[in-house]
């Protein structure tokens, strides 16, 4: 079982902050720091000091760390042009000497796009528009060197590109796509994914979710290795009961996205829980760091649950 920190920078944060939180989970032996692509918080807050761009600080991280993965989780295919977001990854993976993992999304959140007046889309643009940017971010990416890649489809159309710069790692990074839905993020990942996330959710529905990409995969006859499957899990892990319910009640801030369940305990407990995800057939894990200045917790999962777990 593969353990990663995930943060959520949109709430808020300085660029100092996530660098101490990144080398703080290197040192800690946590396989790899992810954060979220928002440009605007989704719980309580008024944002202070403000968002980080995802590519921007990943890059800065990349230059201050030397073994942990480092990626997103996931970012929005609304924000940006998918070349651009190829030569984007593909330069800070090789600032990070290939450690990126490359996530990917439709995008959901409305009034993220409406206050930075970004086009939004119907929901089933949305998921073309992203088909479309897995075909030509991988393509770009695959495409031997001195030759040239073209693209003609509904909503994007690349001629004679150089497809250039290439990443480190061959032929990229591995693609996550993630999500809970019954249908579209089902068949994308089987058909582009290296690895499929399922957002925070009961045991149960990841396993369900699971099971729907492998139908899609063998609809599709994919022939790759076979996906990885994760989960986003919330952790409210603490020793005492006062430290439990400090870390329990930050996560239960009132948001704009649903409830989500927290897996909150003793470290014995959290292993339990924990351990449940695996046996339904997570093999990696994105524990959820709120505050990114609790670095007592990533020290406390590292030390406690993750020499524990499956």
């Amino acid at each position: 079982m593969r353990v990663c920190v995930f943060t959520e920078p949109h709430r808020g944060a300085t660029f100092d902050e996530m660098l101490r939180a990144a080398q703080h989970a290197e040192a800690a032996g946590f396989d790899g720091f992810f954060r979220a692509d928002h440009f605007m918080p989704v719980h309580r807050s008024d944002g202070f000091p403000g968002p980080t761009d995802a590519w921007v600080t990943l890059g800065a991280i990349a230059r201050e760390t030397s073994t942990i993965r480092l990626g997103t989780l996931l970012s929005s295919a609304t924000f940006r042009h998918p070349a651009i977001t190829a030569i984007t990854v593909a330069q800070v993976d090789e600032m990070s000497n290939g450690r990126i993992d490359f996530g990917l999304g439709a995008g959901w959140l409305g009034a993220e796009h409406t206050a930075l007046g970004i086009p939004f889309f119907t929901p089933r643009e949305r998921f073309e528009r992203l088909d479309e940017q897995l075909q030509i971010i991988s393509g770009l990416w695959a495409t031997p060197r001195g030759e040239r890649y073209s693209f003609n489809g509904k909503h994007f159309t690349l001629v004679d590109a150089l497809a250039l710069p290439k990443p480190v790692q061959t032929p990229g990074p591995p693609i996550i796509v993630g999500g809970r839905g019954p249908k579209s993020t089902p068949r994308l990942a089987a058909r582009y994914a290296d690895e499929y996330n399922v957002p925070p959710s009961p045991v149960k529905k990841c396993a369900e979710q699971y099971e729907l990409v492998r139908e899609a995969s063998e609809k599709y006859g994919r022939t790759k290795a076979p996906l990885v499957f994760s989960a986003s899990i919330a952790v409210a892990c603490g020793r005492a009961d006062a430290e439990i319910g400090k870390r329990l009640a930050l996560l239960e801030e009132p948001s704009i996205l649903p409830p989500e369940p927290v897996v909150a305990g003793t470290p014995a407990q959290v292993v339990e829980e924990l351990a449940r995800y695996a046996e339904a057939g997570a093999t990696k894990l994105y524990v959820r760091l709120r505050d990114q200045s609790d670095l007592d917790l990533l020290d406390l999962l590292a030390a406690e649950v993750i020499p524990h777990l499956p």
